[in-house]
């Protein structure tokens, strides 16, 4: 798997975990991307990816989901315990109030495509049975980086909104912080590697972490902000 420019330092990572002795196997996604691409080849990959560990103990891998020439991509961390007993991106909680979200900033829940950095659900066991949430490393999302460049040249959106810092990573690499490059269009990078080029990106946070805020409704505003300034850049386009 070849990594450059912005995920170069995760690409070394990668490659590096699977020198050490004792670490996870982390060979990356791509021998598991089907030569040509659709709905259900793409989804068949990711069931069978075994491009890191996640998959060990996910039910299931977690494919983007939307029509294909949606205009806009939405970009999350990875799927949760819903989504992955599910098989679909943000059918929990978190995906629910950003359904909300994004009929408050004037886009059509329906008319976009969802999907996560990272493909597998990463998790630590709990008690009675709950898997309590645990967030992905650099290594499962450089892993997970040949899935996003797929889906990027399979839907061909106008622009991209990466939700959170691990979404926000994946593409600008780790120096990425959500609260400097919110709420403005950003410039795909040049380095990211990825055959299509969405003409811009819109960072936000996560709507998970807008559910454990403590002050609610001032980050569901934001987030709303945030997808404003999507919903604008789309009307220009069109």
């Amino acid at each position: 798997m070849v990594m450059t420019g912005a995920l170069a330092g995760y690409g070394t990572e990668v490659a590096r975990s699977g020198r050490t002795s004792g670490a996870p196997e982390r060979p990356g996604a791509q021998e598991w991307v089907p030569d040509e691409l659709g709905p259900e080849p793409l989804a068949a990959g990711i069931h069978a990816c075994r491009g890191c560990e996640l998959y060990r103990d996910a039910t299931q891998g977690v494919p983007g989901d939307g029509p294909l020439g949606a205009p806009l991509m939405l970009v999350g961390e990875q799927p949760g315990d819903q989504e992955d007993r599910q098989g679909l991106p943000f059918v929990g909680p978190a995906g629910r109030l950003l359904d909300r979200a994004l009929g408050d900033a004037g886009i059509d829940p329906g008319e976009v495509y969802r999907t996560n950095a990272v493909k597998h659900f990463r998790f630590d066991p709990g008690r009675a049975g709950k898997r309590i949430h645990k967030g992905p490393g650099r290594v499962h999302v450089a892993a997970c980086w040949p899935w996003l460049v797929a889906e990027l040249e399979l839907v061909r959106p106008h622009g991209v909104v990466v939700l959170g810092a691990t979404a926000g990573g994946a593409v600008f690499g780790a120096s990425f912080r959500v609260g400097a490059s919110r709420g403005r269009p950003l410039d795909w990078p040049d380095a990211a590697g990825t055959t299509w080029r969405p003409s811009w990106v819109v960072a936000s946070t996560h709507p998970s972490a807008v559910l454990r805020s403590r002050q609610r409704d001032q980050d569901y505003a934001a987030l709303v902000a945030d997808l404003e300034v999507a919903a604008s850049l789309l009307a220009q386009a069109s």
